[in-house]
């Protein structure tokens, strides 16, 4: 049998004891549609890793084919030159692996399309497949870094885990960022596991998880006993330690009894699992006030009297198909079943008055709502979805040129707050509240504000559009993710489902699930007195285990390099 190593010379190797090695050799040598095919179908098994399905094993189905396919990845040519060549065929296999895993993860955006399906069913393509093809980029360059750091024998892993790593932080920060389903997701759903982000964060579980799953490749290794046995049975035996490590230390974290209360606060959290073809319509205003009036004012026990026994009610994003501060009728209707004390923290659009010469400026918001109307301050969302609330800058005029349009619709789409950074929102009778709006919930490091610790996360937020799919799962387990990184408990009231409150440790207290109408009484626990290392350092320690897997990669290829040059002399 011959293995072909990473020059592209074919030499004759003994297969393993596990009897792996004729596979890898044979999935190195692939070559053309197959090889694309393979490396699709690889990363789409990746996806059941994520939530909600969180099959662990899952990943090293993806994540081990795509180290063999590297491998041989060197059997490419190229007029660029070998080298050029070799990061080329390693692009677009990291390419084809993208698009499958995030087709698998991300088919549920198809939904949106069909909410209004005459306007935007012929869209589904660009959404379903567009989407994914494109950000498969990131990872089709991170494959190419990675096979640029290559050499034979484990220290291929640590370079995978830096092109990756590497590539998902740019997926979450490039062109807005979009950091679904980041690989570290599949360790970020666990709640021994999660813990570790409190140290590393989102980016940091995705080096870990890449090191993790792709350590079984190295099984199939040639070589004998001794050292070459080592060397084949140190990574997987390594990843073990390490996966054992996270879930012992996670538990070690996570204290025995419930978080302390804040003080007079009872939350009430309103899931009214409005239908979303219905949620927009302006001739369902009142209907839609008053379901949200009569689930507030619910009685869910013999001993509980609705709004009486709550402070602080929350409804979800958008929960107005209509201007709520232009409507004072519904503003006294809603003060009026206010009792005194109670206060509305809700979603809503909005709309500022517009300088002479200029349109009208729509938000999408969080107001508060007590007996003499709108209260307070308020909070603009500031990291709007792109196609979905607003269409980007450059490609504006050309596409409503050709008759496309953002998904809600308000005129010329919603504007971004004004603010620079993240601020708290004082919401009376509650500690600093840190907002969020949807999916901005999903950025790590930018949920709270930094000069000034908050006491919760707030996330309002409508998934109405994807319906009973993974895509509210993934957005809730996102969010929840948050929670441990910042050492804040999080309070998330969605239109239809996944309302919770979850403690900062990423334990839910309460929650209602996809598709139930209902509410959801609970107290407030209290944030951590210290923020974790994440909530105190960001992406700084993420940094430097990609700049180790960096180092480890590089002196292997070095390493590797100053041998074939001895033997060359000799």
């Amino acid at each position: 049998m011959q293995h072909t190593d990473t020059n592209g010379a074919a030499r004759a190797v003994p297969a393993t004891p596990f009897g792996l090695t004729p596979l890898a050799h044979r999935v190195a040598l692939t070559s053309g549609w197959v090889r694309l095919g393979l490396a699709w179908l690889a990363g789409a098994c990746g996806a059941l890793a994520m939530p909600p399905f969180g099959f662990l094993p899952a990943l090293c189905l993806a994540l081990v084919p795509a180290v063999w396919l590297l491998d041989g990845a060197a059997t490419a040519s190229s007029r660029l030159g070998r080298r050029a060549g070799t990061a080329l065929a390693a692009g677009v296999i990291g390419w084809a692996w993208g698009f499958g895993y995030l087709t698998a993860g991300l088919w549920w955006l198809g939904a949106a399309f069909l909410v209004e399906a005459d306007q935007f069913a012929y869209l589904m393509p660009l959404g379903v497949l567009g989407l994914p093809a494109a950000l498969g980029l990131f990872y089709g360059a991170g494959f190419a870094v990675a096979r640029l750091l290559w050499s034979p024998g484990p220290a291929r892993i640590a370079a995978l885990a830096f092109g990756i790593g590497g590539a998902e932080w740019l997926r979450g920060q490039l062109f807005t960022g979009f950091p679904w389903n980041t690989l570290g997701m599949a360790l970020g759903q666990n709640l021994w596991l999660m813990q570790a982000a409190s140290v590393v964060g989102l980016y940091g579980l995705t080096v870990l998880a890449v090191l993790i799953c792709a350590a079984p490749a190295t099984l199939a290794d040639p070589g004998g006993p001794g050292r070459a046995a080592l060397r084949r049975l140190g990574p997987p035996g390594a990843a073990l330690v390490l996966l054992a490590g996270l879930a012992l230390g996670g538990a070690l974290r996570l204290p025995s009894g419930p978080m302390p209360e804040v003080p007079g606060v009872r939350l009430r959290l309103v899931q009214a699992a409005i239908p979303q073809d219905a949620r927009f319509n302006p001739r369902n205003r009142e209907g839609i006030l008053e379901r949200y009036l009569g689930l507030s004012d619910s009685a869910t026990a013999p001993d509980r009297q609705g709004l009486r026994d709550v402070t602080h009610v929350i409804w979800p994003e958008s929960s107005f198909p209509f201007l709520i501060q232009r409507d004072p009728q519904a503003l006294r209707r809603i003060g009026s079943a206010l009792p005194p004390g109670t206060l509305l923290v809700t979603g809503a659009a909005r709309a500022d008055e517009p300088l002479p010469g200029e349109r009208l400026r729509f938000y999408n918001s969080i107001l508060m709502i007590g007996q003499d109307g709108i209260v307070g301050g308020r909070y603009d969302k500031l990291h709007l979805v792109p196609f979905g609330e607003y269409l980007p800058d450059p490609v504006d005029g050309l596409l409503r040129a050709l008759g496309l349009k953002q998904f809600v619709a308000v005129p010329g789409g919603f504007t971004p707050g004004e603010a620079q950074e993240r601020l708290p929102l004082a919401v009376p009778g509650l500690p600093p509240v840190a907002p969020s709006i949807c999916y901005e919930a999903i950025f790590p490091g930018a949920v709270a504000p930094h000069r000034e610790r908050p006491g919760l996360l707030l996330n309002v937020t409508n998934d109405g559009w994807f319906g009973d799919t993974p895509g509210p799962r993934q957005h809730f387990a996102q969010a929840r993710l948050r929670a441990v990184e910042e050492g804040i408990p999080l309070v998330r009231a969605a239109n239809t489902g996944i309302s919770a409150v979850v403690d900062p440790y990423g334990r839910v207290t309460g929650m209602l699930s996809v598709g139930t109408e209902g509410v959801l009484d609970r107290p407030l626990p209290r944030n951590l007195r210290e923020s974790p290392p994440y909530g105190r350092f960001g992406d700084v320690l993420f940094c430097a285990m990609l700049l180790g897997c960096l180092s480890l990669a590089v002196v292997a290829r070095v390493r590797r390099a100053s041998g074939q040059s001895r033997g060359a002399l000799l």
